[in-house]
């Protein structure tokens, strides 16, 4: 995601209410006339951080780079969406810490703001195939084998899946032909999908998502992949990684100029032919 796209992204309201939220105690302990009428109680240092407040801050901060690393976050977008549950919940704990009264309250602005804001997603065009079953999935990767697939399969609880999906339908919008398809597989859903193409679904799996492109019907590429000694190497899921890993810009090229034969044009080039003949 460029970086105007990623500003464009982070000016909606989702983003800058929650970002107001994940900040709001240290807003208000560091800006004196609300730390006066708010902490008044506290005393002399009511617009200090006292030890316990530090510790959870810090603490924070140790799982919110945890987490990001975890589910393979590589915008401001994708980072900050995958923080503000721990960073409210640190604000639930401070709040609370601070006053039980100003913690009920905020974990209710929370709660409010999560029912009328929900977190954007991509709304443009997809050309997806969502696969349910085996045998389908099966079929259809060698009903025509002129046909490459590319498949992403995940599951619907996994964070790295969630932030994937709209960089997948986007792609998907961007590339799909009659001859260059893009389908989906819930492994979670059907785990003999996951164990044919050796995909673990556990919850401390490192493969998923796992994308593989499908040319002729076989297995081309796959990201994530072990190096030459086995070892699963970490790919970061953004659409710049992922044109560049599977050439897709090569691989729209070359099925632009091989397209499949609609029915209508092979009935011509049939007539053509007869007539020809005659």
């Amino acid at each position: 995601m460029s970086l105007q796209k990623q500003i464009r992204e982070l000016s909606k309201p989702y983003y800058w209410i929650n970002i107001i939220l994940s900040i709001s105690y240290v807003i208000a302990k560091k800006l004196y006339p609300l730390c006066t009428r708010l902490f008044h109680h506290r005393g002399e240092e009511m617009c200090e951080l006292d030890s316990r407040e530090t510790e959870i801050l810090f603490f924070l901060l140790i799982v919110v780079m945890i987490r990001s690393r975890k589910t393979g976050s590589v915008t401001m977008v994708n980072y900050l969406s995958a923080s503000f549950l721990y960073t409210k919940v640190a604000n639930v704990i401070l709040w609370t810490y601070s006053d039980f009264r100003y913690g009920i309250a905020f974990l209710l602005v929370c709660v409010l703001v999560s029912t009328v804001l929900p977190e954007p997603s991509y709304r443009g065009p997809e050309h997806i195939t969502y696969f349910r079953n085996m045998q389908t999935f099966e079929e259809e990767l060698v009903r025509d084998k002129r046909i490459s697939w590319f498949i992403c399969f995940y599951t619907v609880w996994n964070p790295s899946c969630v932030n994937f999906a709209p960089i997948f339908a986007e792609l998907s919008g961007e590339y799909a032909l009659d001859n260059l398809k893009f389908g989906k597989v819930d492994i979670g859903r059907f785990p003999d999908v996951a164990q044919k193409y050796r995909i673990s679904d556990s919850s401390f799996s490192r493969q998923l998502p796992t994308v593989i492109l499908f040319k002729n019907g076989k297995e081309e590429e796959r990201r994530p992949c072990g190096d030459s000694k086995g070892k699963l190497q970490k790919f970061f899921f953004s659409a710049d990684n992922v044109r560049a890993a599977f050439g897709l810009n090569q691989l729209y090229k070359e099925c632009v100029e091989n397209p499949l034969k609609k029915p209508k044009q092979i009935t011509t080039t049939v007539t053509a032919a007869v007539k020809k003949a005659q």
